[in-house]
């Protein structure tokens, strides 16, 4: 079986959960912040980012971060191009791990505009596609986030990850489409249901062997998304923790019996820079269990 092939299967039939490790330049300081790792402790972008990248680095060579509960990863694109002990992140994910290497391509948030916020644009993002096809990466993920329940926005927030995951599927990768529900949204129960309907309209026009994934809220109404994932288009509906903590999302990931967690927040949860190896290893692997078990 080819790479390919095998990533493929463990996407739509592995047990466990797929670990976000995508935090970008926006994100970064709040995430590093919460690991221990304050903006006094660096100077500049390069060194935050290099910050971000040991913190990442530990999490990916910790001993229960394997495809044993761990099924997929998300990166950052510096991420992509960068090594773990003289290894590049994909390979090492996938050869060493297990674990399906994805790669992060939205460049940021537009401003709120009909209850939505649609995804920047992506200049050069063929050769993007490009370069992380080389170096072993198995599909994508890309981010925009619906506010309010108001149709034309989530229409047009559709829209536009349909044709983002469109060219991801031309240049051979399989895209994650995340249009994100806000969980503080007074209307939260109404965009996912008008979301749902969206989405399963244009599922419906993908061609046969065209692959796609999705992370999504999890949802007011358990079960909301259990259509979405029986699509023969999905090969796995994936949910994001969205500010919930690691308890809240995984009670709630259980109510849904086809998603699968893709947590960024609830994976950290309680790690610290200044933390022993072993202090480390048992704190990531006591919220990877929780995940997993949530998950499973």
């Amino acid at each position: 079986m080819s790479d390919q092939a095998a990533m493929r299967e463990q996407m739509k039939s592995g047990a466990g959960f797929i670990a976000a490790l995508d935090q970008s330049g926006g994100s970064t300081p709040k995430a590093l912040s919460l690991y221990g790792v304050e903006p006094s402790d660096y100077s500049g972008d390069e060194e935050m980012f290099r910050a971000m990248h040991d913190m990442r680095a530990r999490i990916i060579l910790a001993e229960d971060f394997t495809k044993a509960k761990v099924i997929g990863a998300i990166l950052f694109e510096r991420t992509m191009h960068d090594t773990i002990n003289g290894t590049p992140v994909a390979d090492l994910l996938w050869n060493q791990r297990g674990v399906v290497p994805f790669l992060k391509i939205d460049k940021g948030l537009e401003e709120q505009a009909d209850g939505v916020q649609l995804m920047k644009p992506m200049p050069g993002l063929e050769d993007v596609l490009t370069t992380a096809q080389a170096k072993g990466i198995f599909g994508t993920k890309e981010r925009s986030v619906i506010h309010e329940a108001n149709a034309k926005g989530i229409a047009d927030i559709v829209a536009q990850q349909f044709e983002v995951g469109q060219t991801v599927t031309g240049a051979g990768l399989v895209p994650i489409l995340e249009p994100e529900v806000n969980i503080h949204s007074d209307t939260k129960g109404e965009a996912e249901t008008l979301l749902e309907g969206e989405i399963a309209r244009y599922l419906d026009t993908l061609d046969d062997g065209v692959d796609i994934m999705l992370k999504l809220t999890l949802p007011d109404q358990p079960g909301l998304y259990d259509g979405l994932a029986a699509h023969p288009r999905v090969l796995r509906v994936v949910a994001l923790s969205g500010g919930y903590s690691t308890d809240e999302a995984s009670a709630k990931l259980a109510e849904n019996k086809h998603m699968i967690a893709s947590f960024s927040r609830a994976l950290t949860e309680g790690l610290n820079v200044r933390m022993s190896d072993g202090e480390f290893n048992a704190a990531l692997g006591g919220n990877i269990d929780k995940i997993y078990r949530a998950s499973v």
